[in-house]
């Protein structure tokens, strides 16, 4: 059994793990999940409760822990396919979506991972600004870069390795934030009478929640693709909920906390005014954190984007420079847009970006009904890597009608900066639509399935 090298660039990139080079325990997907999570921006969507949903704060803690709960069900469900399968995320919805029609959920997704590189290294340089005024903002955003790429570089062991040190790390300085502000600095007498329940910002904040776990569903599994087969699908899903679920519900309660107490429900700002002399090693830490969850981002994108590439060049077979290469492009490109785009359109960007989440959906509905109810985990990996697909064929049509009809169905519901329906308007903007997405997708799709897989049977 291989062991785990974090100095050694990893070699693999889309194709099967070997079972003699698996190696990690449940706890190694516990702690990138749990160490990746507790960053800056985290903080800041937890303030959306009380900021913007304009919750007090007992009810943010409970729309915070209520939403992630119940997406992360989700999100472990990906996750516990890795190490039985073996192969990333993107590779495997090839056997629901055919190896070209799941193109377009591929290239989807590679578009959502450059926003949110974009975005990350921003955030993340922009709050070291916030305790280092004499460097430039900048040259603090290239920081964050460099270390996301080299990470992703090295690959899978140095990325297990990075947020194992952030578990011990981050999950330290969340501590000693909680503590500086509550018994320390001290919160104001009427806190909790601060703001007051909603019923429109309650469950906008449960789906805040819920799509945050959504959104790691595409790469989830290709952090435990590593891991021996016979880790099983009980130990990866719970390492992967708990970790993700708690590790994402705690920085959201304390930036809850924040958009209630800090001058304009500023999270940043109200971070370092709120914790004195210990803001520069707590800021350090949550920042260079947004540099792991990036360097995750990064290393699913560059696998998304060889598996697009491996789609039309099927003989193609990418190793470790191919991966770099491909890592240092994207950089690039996210680095370009953090640098030289104008402040209006990297807002714009960004909620394009949320909006490409609805669309993810779907594809989870399509993706977990598939593999648990109707192939029950048996799929034939080595059809994913061939040019008409084997069993899977090039378009698999049920699934990429599910997967329309999933997207329009949730229009009405969506509400955002964007775009809100008609429905969510009624609603005072109350967004339901992965709910509607996945309560309609699952049982459409469950139904075609078996019907196109009985229909096969009685034609052998």
């Amino acid at each position: 059994m291989a062991t785990e090298a974090p100095a050694k660039v990893e070699q693999h990139t889309i194709y099967q793990i070997p079972l003699d080079q698996r190696h990690g325990t449940w706890r190694d997907l516990f702690t990138i999940w749990f160490g990746s999570n507790i960053m800056m921006l985290t903080i800041i969507t937890g303030s959306l409760a009380t900021a913007v949903f304009k919750l007090d704060f007992i009810s943010a803690v409970l729309s915070i822990a209520v939403g992630n709960l119940v997406g992360a069900i989700f999100m472990a469900l990906h996750s516990a396919q890795g190490p039985q399968l073996g192969v990333p995320q993107m590779v495997q919805t090839r056997g629901q979506f055919g190896t070209v029609g799941a193109v377009l959920v591929v290239a989807i997704v590679i578009i959502m991972y450059v926003g949110f590189l974009a975005s990350n290294i921003v955030l993340g340089g922009q709050s070291l600004h916030t305790i280092a005024l004499g460097i430039n903002e900048h040259v603090l955003i290239v920081f964050i870069a460099c270390v996301s790429v080299i990470a992703t570089i090295f690959g899978h062991d140095l990325i297990h390795a990075y947020t194992r040190f952030l578990t011990w790390a981050s999950g330290l300085a969340l501590l000693l934030t909680f503590a500086w502000i509550v018994l320390v600095h001290g919160l104001p007498n009427q806190f909790l009478a601060m703001n007051s329940f909603n019923s429109a910002g309650f469950f906008s904040m449960v789906s805040v929640g819920a799509l945050w776990q959504i959104a790691y569903a595409p790469y989830v599994s290709d952090y435990s693709r590593y891991m021996p087969h016979d880790t099983g699908a009980k130990h990866a899903f719970w390492a992967s909920y708990w970790g993700c679920s708690l590790g994402s519900i705690l920085p959201m309660i304390l930036g809850a906390m924040l958009g209630l107490v800090a001058a304009n429900g500023d999270p940043v700002a109200g971070l370092t005014a709120f914790t004195g002399v210990a803001a520069i090693p707590i800021v350090i830490i949550f920042s260079v954190g947004i540099a792991g969850t990036n360097a995750m981002n990064l290393y699913c994108g560059v696998l998304s984007t060889i598996t697009l590439i491996h789609t039309f060049i099927p003989s193609w077979k990418a190793g470790a420079t191919a991966r770099a290469v491909t890592a240092i492009i994207i950089t690039i490109i996210g680095l370009s847009i953090a640098l030289f785009a104008a402040g209006n359109f990297l807002a714009t960007y960004t909620n394009f970006i949320l909006m490409l989440l609805y669309v993810l959906v779907p594809w989870t509905a399509i993706n977990l009904v598939d593999f648990y109810l109707v192939r029950h985990g048996d799929y034939d990996v080595n059809a994913f890597f061939t040019p008409e697909g084997g069993a899977y064929g090039r378009f698999n049509k049920a699934a990429i009608f599910c997967y329309i009809l999933g997207i329009i169905i949730q229009l009405p519901f969506v509400s955002t900066e964007l775009y809100t329906g008609p429905i969510a308007k009624a609603l005072d903007g109350v967004d339901l639509s992965w709910i509607v997405g996945l309560c309609v997708i699952s049982p459409i799709y469950y139904v075609i399935a078996k019907r196109h897989s009985a229909n096969k049977l009685a034609t052998v």
